[in-house]
């Protein structure tokens, strides 16, 4: 039996509107030729965590279910806990456009009118964490989702405030590694597609 056990954050691939910063919550899209070609490949960013027989629990979006099951994921359950932020008003909206009306806006410091919250957000983060992460948990587990609230759990894990998702990168198709290092809850590892730099001034998502 292993002394500890560890979460794995995969997001999903590519779709059309992350390629374009689209916000993209409860719609439905599907993944690109490119976002497929990501999928196919997670499992040679997983094949170093050496899981075993890992619990995976997919968002219920088509691009998460696709992702898995593309990358050979068996999906144990579907949670919507796991869906993306709510966006509200901004779904299918990108920041540049949101900042014409609203300067500086980002998900992390402003609010989605119509939409989740940072505080709402990390107490559904909290809420999937304990779900998966209980004291007799031995088990690795697999969360199959999104960017932001990949992000967001990430923050939550390492027990800081969810806004810190906004300095953490969870590039389309990426694998994070959350684990522990003696007593304390780590981010162990991040793993993607490569990513270009921001250039100087692009907003923070």
């Amino acid at each position: 039996m292993k002394d500890h056990f560890r979460i794995v954050l995969v997001r999903h691939g590519e779709t059309d509107w992350s390629a374009s910063g689209r916000h993209t919550g409860r719609t439905d899209v599907a993944l690109t030729a490119a976002g497929i070609d990501q999928a196919r490949r997670l499992p040679d960013l997983l094949a170093p965590l050496q899981l075993d027989d890992p619990l995976v629990i997919a968002s219920p979006r088509r691009r998460a279910l696709d992702t898995a099951r593309l990358a050979g994921l068996a999906v144990d359950a579907v949670d919507d806990g796991l869906a993306e932020w709510d966006y509200g008003d901004y779904e299918g909206v990108t920041t540049p456009e949101i900042r014409r009306t609203v300067p500086g806006w980002t998900v992390w410091t402003h609010p989605c009118p119509g939409g989740e919250t940072a505080a709402q957000v990390a107490a559904r983060a909290d809420g999937v964490l304990r779900s998966v992460a209980g004291p007799e948990t031995r088990r690795d587990v697999v969360l199959v989702g999104h960017g932001h609230f990949s992000r967001a759990l990430m923050a939550r894990w390492i027990d800081a405030e969810v806004t810190l998702g906004a300095r953490l990168a969870m590039p389309t198709a990426a694998v994070a590694e959350l684990g522990h290092e003696h007593e304390y809850r780590v981010i162990c590892s991040v793993a993607g597609p490569r990513r270009l730099p921001a250039r100087h001034g692009e907003p923070i998502r």
